[in-house]
């Protein structure tokens, strides 16, 4: 399975008899499956994925994959998705290809030639589309304003999956300067590129160009990439080594978070024992940007859930997936405010967060953290 599945063609139940889906990233379609026992995940950083097959860890027999039709030269694009799937391409014993029109032609680790292809049909679909501007709330966009705010001009951006993300693009319009070196663009990039405030000049990792291991959004942003030489997808070997990451001065990673509780514990994948999505590259992100020269590791959630529950917690969820220790987290943002954990112990972290929790919870993770740790300040 690709990283983020996006349609029921595996996990469709009246198939459990015929395939049984290792998942290394669970999309909605994923988790039903992944609950009942149909199919299951395998817990890896984004960026060491490809050694699963580059190592025979996963044995290959077929990959399928979805490209643009091939150039004069005969050359096909792995289009919008790069990441794990070029590594896949390296090690599959037969290729099966789907030539779509609808796939953009994109730069960079894409290529891969038609004569390398065991089997192909041509078969033209629209690509799945993802809006994040349809789901954004007033809380997103504070904590969007808030980010901003932490990020220098000249600085280099890693921006994950998300509102929060897309809601951070927004309040960059006044910003000189910026790169992007990162493992997922969006449709929020496209107006800053096209404003000259993302010139791609300052970073170290591929100067003047916008680096990602795979796109995601909408037509506009499918079209924008097309065919253009100042975007490059690369494997997400490359895309997601720390070694890479801190190269970048002032490198700024941007990651949200299901919840952190007061020591600095940081859930992203599981809701307790339920899983939810996966690591993803967010450790890698950070410790590049904790490394590089004035860098930025930023996680952003939302104070508390639509059904009013605390995400900044006493203690995680019984079950839950510690995604990035607590060693790992720097800023926190919510609407609330920012914190820097760096450097702080344990009372000063859970005064920190207290203060930038929600109002309604705050006394309750007071009482809470009292009990805990005997005193803050």
């Amino acid at each position: 399975m690709g990283i983020l599945p996006l349609d029921n063609t595996f996990t469709d139940p009246k198939f459990k008899d015929s395939f049984f889906v290792n998942s290394l990233f669970a999309s909605a379609y994923v988790r039903p499956a992944i609950a009942n026992g149909t199919a299951s995940y395998i817990p890896t950083f984004l960026g060491e994925m490809p050694r699963l097959f580059d190592q025979n860890i996963l044995s290959l027999d077929a990959v399928l994959v979805q490209v643009s039709p091939p150039d004069r030269h005969g050359y096909c694009s792995l289009g919008v998705s790069v990441e794990v799937t070029k590594s896949a391409v390296r090690n599959a014993k037969t290729i099966i290809a789907q030539i779509n029109r609808h796939m953009p032609r994109v730069h960079g680790d894409t290529f891969l030639h038609i004569n390398d292809i065991h089997a192909y049909v041509e078969h033209d679909e629209p690509l799945i589309e993802v809006d994040y501007s349809q789901e954004v709330t007033d809380v997103e966009r504070q904590i969007g304003r808030r980010v901003a705010e932490l990020i220098d001009d000249r600085s280099t951006l890693q921006m994950g999956v998300g509102t929060v993300p897309d809601c951070v693009l927004k309040c960059l319009e006044n910003h000189k300067d910026l790169s992007i070196a990162s493992e997922m663009i969006s449709d929020g990039v496209v107006p800053l590129i096209q404003k000259g405030v993302i010139t791609n000049r300052y970073k170290k990792f591929h100067p003047g160009k916008t680096t990602s291991t795979f796109i995601m959004g909408t037509r506009k942003l499918y079209d924008f990439v097309d065919d253009n030489p100042n975007i490059c997808l690369l494997d997400v070997a490359i895309t997601n080594d720390p070694a890479q990451i801190r190269q970048n001065t002032k490198m700024c990673s941007i990651n949200a978070a299901i919840e952190i509780d007061l020591t600095g514990q940081v859930c992203s994948e599981s809701l307790g024992t339920m899983h939810y999505s996966g690591v993803g590259g967010q450790v890698d992100f950070l410790r590049g940007a904790a490394l590089s020269h004035e860098g930025k590791p930023i996680l952003a959630l939302p104070s508390q859930t639509t059904k009013g529950i605390s995400r900044i917690v006493n203690t995680l969820k019984e079950g839950a997936g510690v995604t990035t220790t607590r060693a790992h987290v720097h800023y926190v943002v919510t609407e609330y405010g920012v914190t820097n954990l760096f450097g702080k112990n344990y009372q000063q972290r859970a005064k920190a967060l207290i203060d930038i929790a929600h109002p309604n919870h705050r006394e309750t993770l007071e009482r809470a953290a009292y009990q805990r740790f005997k005193n803050l300040y």
